[in-house]
């Protein structure tokens, strides 16, 4: 292991410095402390704790995940403590991590994420805001914030005014151009964009006749949707000039060089946290490996290398 401390695996998103580019995915790494009998913290590039509200909220009734080929079925319903609790309880137990932390936020309309963002203002250990788009509108009939590029970035534009620290935006892929969210954000003053959240999806019990998860449809993620975030990284990354943060079926160090290569600065590992709770820190030590086989200066090189035909 002494060996794999030399690789240069730093990486910037904005004016946030991580030490690797292996961040972990809201949603699938609780309040971060969960995973430390696990995982070293302090050995990733950053931690995304779990999506925070304004409100506490409970989540959807079970049965709320499903297993399905090749990946994960959730309808979780973004149950959380709320911001308040989180900044009291939550955010004083990451005091001595020695990681940046990043806050995954969420909202029912542009007034709540503008409000969780003023709470979270100054608030010691916080490196970063992850903005949840894909929520529902209230306000706007329950359409969500990701999938229309006026809305998208007014809800940017309204955490980028409130907050002290860099602003990552996370994207939808249930669009029909998800550059076109890409650009909106960028020039909203977004720092960053990660991608992609969750496909919408479904699962059947043919036997019942019913639905597998309470909810009817949930969020698909896991080793089936690489292909697709691979492909939407790609894709934003030649639009935008801000950083672009890898997600989809990540679970190896390979993948997140696949990733980068497609234009990726850092990637977040989920669901394979499910599967594999070592399976960041594995990544981190396959890439200083691969740094150093491949004597590269910095796994800096590797973003957007990707030879064409």
């Amino acid at each position: 292991m002494a060996d794999t401390i030399k690789a240069d695996l730093s990486v910037s998103i904005g004016s946030l410095k991580l030490k690797n580019p292996v961040m972990t995915a809201s949603g699938t790494f609780g309040y971060a402390r969960e995973f430390e009998p696990y995982v070293n913290l302090h050995r990733l590039g950053a931690v995304v704790v779990k999506g925070i509200s304004l409100e506490p909220r409970a989540g959807n009734p079970p049965p709320r995940i499903v297993e399905t080929s090749c990946g994960m079925l959730n309808a979780i319903g973004l149950e959380n403590v709320g911001v308040d609790r989180f900044i009291t309880e939550k955010m004083v137990s990451l005091q001595d991590v020695k990681v940046p932390v990043l806050v995954n936020i969420l909202g029912d309309s542009i007034d709540e994420y503008r409000e969780i963002t003023k709470r979270l203002a100054g608030v010691a250990g916080i490196a970063g805001i992850e903005v949840n788009i894909s929520c529902p509108n209230v306000k706007k009939g329950g359409v969500a914030f990701g999938t229309v590029p006026e809305m998208a970035s007014a809800v940017t534009r309204a955490v980028r005014e409130e907050s002290t620290v860099p602003v990552i935006v996370k994207l939808s892929p249930n669009v029909s151009d998800i550059t076109v969210i890409a650009k909106a954000v960028e020039e909203a003053g977004a720092d960053a964009v990660s991608l992609i959240n969750t496909l919408i999806g479904m699962a059947i019990d043919h036997k019942s006749r019913r639905p597998k998860i309470a909810n009817v449809i949930g969020g698909l993620s896991g080793p089936a949707i690489k292909p697709v975030a691979l492909r939407m990284v790609y894709q934003v990354s030649q639009v935008v000039s801000i950083p672009v943060i890898g997600i989809g079926g990540i679970e190896t160090y390979e993948d997140v060089l696949e990733f980068m290569l497609a234009g990726a600065t850092a990637v977040q590992i989920g669901t394979a946290n499910f599967v594999n709770p070592r399976a960041s820190e594995e990544a981190v030590e396959g890439l200083a490996c691969y740094v150093k086989e491949q004597k590269l200066r910095s796994i800096r090189d590797v973003i957007g290398a990707l030879i064409l035909p």
